[in-house]
């Protein structure tokens, strides 16, 4: 059996009450650690995006697409890896600062590209958006401060060109 590693599949759903905890289920019974979730409106008030980001084989990615279709509630379920996709991910991360820090934080935030949302006495808090390694790596910088809290969107996918995800 292959080594585990991520495998994003994009869902269109029926935007209707119950349909995530009928996709989680189906995921959970398989005994696959879902690694990310995002899901949100899509162009069609009545239909919804998941992008599901799985820890698996690469042989049981296209599985779990087939699998998901046959539920009543999915329109379309797609394994993307493989494809040329746009990628991204939105994160808040609350760290410790202080008018000494201040200036040191914000130097990390402008590389990053990542904007100051809310600042107080004794905390700021950045918004990063970007793959999730850029994520990873402002993270990993800022930790020195102290991390208070952090909160990611998950993964959103689409594929590049006019092909539909």
């Amino acid at each position: 059996m292959s080594e585990a590693h991520t495998a994003t599949i994009s869902v269109l759903v029926e935007n209707s009450p119950g349909v995530l905890v009928r996709v989680a289920g189906l995921i959970r019974r398989r005994g696959v650690n879902i690694h990310s979730l995002s899901v949100g409106p899509t162009e069609n008030a009545a239909v919804s995006r998941m992008t599901i980001v799985v820890d698996t084989p690469p042989e049981r990615t296209e599985q779990f697409a087939k699998q998901l279709r046959k539920l009543v509630e999915v329109r379309r379920a797609t394994a993307v890896d493989g494809q040329q996709t746009v990628d991204r991910e939105l994160a808040l991360v609350k760290v410790n600062a202080n008018p000494g820090t201040r200036m040191e934080i914000m130097e990390i935030a402008n590389v990053f590209r990542a904007n100051v949302v809310d600042l107080t006495d004794r905390t700021m808090t950045l918004e990063v958006t970007g793959k999730g390694e850029k994520v990873d790596a402002i993270v990993s910088l800022l930790a020195k401060h102290g991390i208070r809290e952090i909160a990611r969107t998950g993964q959103a996918t689409l594929v590049r060109g006019a092909q539909a995800t």
